[in-house]
């Protein structure tokens, strides 16, 4: 199981948080949770006339939602549906506000999430992950320094420490799941419940095809999604006519390792994987490639991809038990329920209180269960033993 600071890495079972970007224009967004607001937030018009420029829609626990992180995390939203699903302004913000309930809920479970962190003492742990984080960072884009990275950073318009929160977060999150429920899961079985539940699932242990891929990568950055797809389709065309796919890729492919294009030394090439493990998108895509045919163009958060299939291996119809793959197959198949039930225990026992103008939309949303009460015959008892009628 990849736990999240395991070899000094920050990969997780759940997913693995990455933040990338170039010095001429920075792809993250510098916000989520930028601070919490106590109090609502005033500035003074005229001397003795406050103007509130914030307010709290939910108090939890010790901590609070604010208008102004509803609003930074609703622009990112609509940034991102424009971006990934080519939606207008107009649709990406009717959408976000059909959703605003849903996104101010999610809040509430990422600050019980981080709170939750905290009681676990993980703070020193993920500070040192997202440092380590900023460090690789600074590789590859073959900076020297820490302090050379942030003033990067800065002069293209991002805050290294809103960056650095973001990062905060998400692996606080992402460490205190894998802690609380993942770990629990994985470790959770005896030998004897593995090799039942392998037993029972042969088909899922059987020896998956694998293939090797090259990628000519061409990046959005700057540029129109319209000349990129062009291009792509050129480069396919090129191909499929009989151009050498390897010299294509050291011309065109951008993609880049310690800020230098890696095509021009492998041509293109990015290695072995088991086709289950791929992302579904690339799977359906290389599903009916032959060896040394190309797919078309495939569209990723952050450019165009052309892969290449170069070699194709038969998978196993033999199951062999592997305990870390059982293991993980238990995880994965379980998870998603246990994080539900453990994210609604967090706010059972959460004290979260709702604006009144969010009220209505969001408490559905969060399903608490209130606290039991006594049942009367006790409450009877209680009062006879303290000697009330």
């Amino acid at each position: 199981m990849n736990l999240i600071f395991q070899n000094g890495t920050s990969r997780i079972l759940v997913k693995e948080y990455f933040v990338k970007f170039k010095l001429s224009k920075l792809a993250f967004p510098a916000t989520l949770a930028l601070a919490l607001f106590l109090t609502p937030l005033a500035v003074s018009a005229q001397e003795g006339e406050p103007v509130v420029v914030d307010e709290v829609i939910a108090q939890v626990n010790d901590g609070v939602i604010t208008l102004s992180m509803l609003r930074r995390e609703t622009k990112e939203s609509i940034e991102a549906l424009k971006q990934q699903k080519g939606l207008t302004e107009q649709q990406a913000t009717e959408q976000m506000a059909k959703r605003q309930a849903e996104l101010i809920a999610t809040l509430i479970n990422e600050q019980l999430l981080v709170q939750r962190g905290k009681e676990l003492d993980l703070i020193n742990d993920v500070e040192a992950a997202v440092n380590r984080r900023m460090l690789d960072i600074a590789k590859e884009q073959n900076i020297t320094s820490m302090e050379k990275l942030e003033e990067a950073m800065r002069a293209s318009g991002v805050s290294p420490e809103a960056v650095r929160q973001t990062m905060r977060t998400e692996m606080m999150k992402q460490a205190v799941i894998q802690r609380e429920v993942d770990a629990k899961i994985f470790y959770g079985s005896t030998i004897d419940e593995l090799r039942r539940y392998f037993d029972a699932h042969k088909e899922m242990f059987r020896k998956p095809e694998s293939v090797e891929l090259s990628e000519i990568f061409l990046s959005l950055a700057g540029k129109p999604e319209s000349d990129v797809k062009a291009r792509a389709n050129q480069i396919v065309t090129q191909v499929r006519g009989g151009a050498d796919f390897g010299t294509l890729a050291a011309t065109y492919s951008e993609r880049e390792i310690n800020g230098v294009r890696s095509a021009v030394q492998n041509k293109g090439k990015v290695g072995l994987f088991e086709v289950p493990n791929l992302r579904a998108d690339i799977a359906t895509a290389i599903k009916n490639v032959k060896v040394a045919g190309v797919t078309d163009p495939l569209l990723s958060d952050d450019g165009y991809q052309i892969l290449r299939v170069d070699a194709r291996n038969a998978g196993s119809d033999v199951p062999t038990f592997n305990e870390d793959r059982v293991r993980e197959a238990i995880t994965g198949e379980r998870s998603p329920k246990e994080r539900e039930v453990y994210l609604q225990n967090l706010r059972n026992d959460a004290f979260i209180k709702i604006s009144e103008s969010y009220r209505a939309s969001v408490e559905p949303l969060l399903k608490i269960t209130p606290p039991k009460t006594v049942k009367a015959s006790e409450q009877k008892k209680d009062k006879e033993k303290n000697g009330k009628p």
